[in-house]
């Protein structure tokens, strides 16, 4: 059994039944079916879906058009399968948000070899997600760059825009002495004219927050006359 879910969208169930005893061959099991644009929408609202197969012509609304729908709440594979077969349903099926496009009759090999196909590439695309998804856990502080959330001693701590990339920036480079012109440079991405007192301000607010003892830093120290520099508690994820 596969663990993939498959969203069918044809208005004709003799079609639909087609398509779910291919995908249940091949070991897809978790389908669901619509057989209008509407039925359609709500499922993609209310589930996620690895990829949809969908018709262009649909008793309520083209099919073109429910992609540009579909494509408000995901971004995964979507397989035209149409009677619609000139050029030009083919250039805006792929240009308004389709991923591949196929044209009844269809070859029933076919098919499944390109839904297999979108399915692997959509397999890979997650797991490159979750590779690059990147989680600093170290003893009493967890930052999680993609969810915008910091963990101090178990509390969810709320940060402004810059002090959390202040803080990313310091857990990307662990151990390594900035300057305050350097800092000011990487994280505003701008030219330090003066902006010392930025740098400084961000970094006693980052200190207040993530510091046991904020007035004798341990993770976030100074180097009289050289620079700032960022100790992790602990090692951690992401380093």
């Amino acid at each position: 059994m596969r663990d993939e879910r498959i969203l069918l969208v044809d208005d004709e169930q003799g079609i639909l039944d087609i398509y779910e005893v291919l995908l249940r061959k091949e070991g897809y099991l978790q389908i669901e079916k619509a057989m209008n644009g509407k039925a359609a929408l709500e499922f993609v609202r209310s589930s996620e879906y690895d990829l949809i197969v969908l018709d262009v012509m649909l008793p309520d609304v083209e099919g073109f058009h429910l992609c540009n729908q579909i494509r408000q709440y995901t971004e995964v594979p979507i397989l035209f399968v149409t009677a619609r077969s000139s050029d030009l349903d083919k250039i805006t099926g792929l240009g308004i948000g389709g991923d591949d496009y196929i044209t009844k009759p269809f070859n029933p090999l076919e098919l499944m070899a390109r839904i297999n196909a979108q399915l692997r590439r959509q397999r890979v695309y997650t797991t490159n997600r979750a590779v690059q998804s990147q989680v600093w856990s170290y003893e009493g502080l967890v930052v999680k760059k993609d969810e915008g959330q910091v963990l101090v001693r178990g509390e969810d701590i709320r940060f402004t825009a810059k002090e959390f990339e202040l803080l990313i920036f310091f857990c990307e480079h662990p151990h390594r002495i900035f300057t305050v012109n350097q800092l000011y440079e990487s994280v505003w991405n701008d030219a330090s004219f003066g902006d010392e007192k930025t740098v400084v301000m961000h970094i006693s607010k980052l200190r207040r927050k993530i510091e046991i003892n904020y007035k004798k830093p341990e993770i976030i120290i100074n180097l009289k006359g050289i620079g700032y520099k960022f100790i992790p508690p602990s090692k951690g994820e992401g380093e």
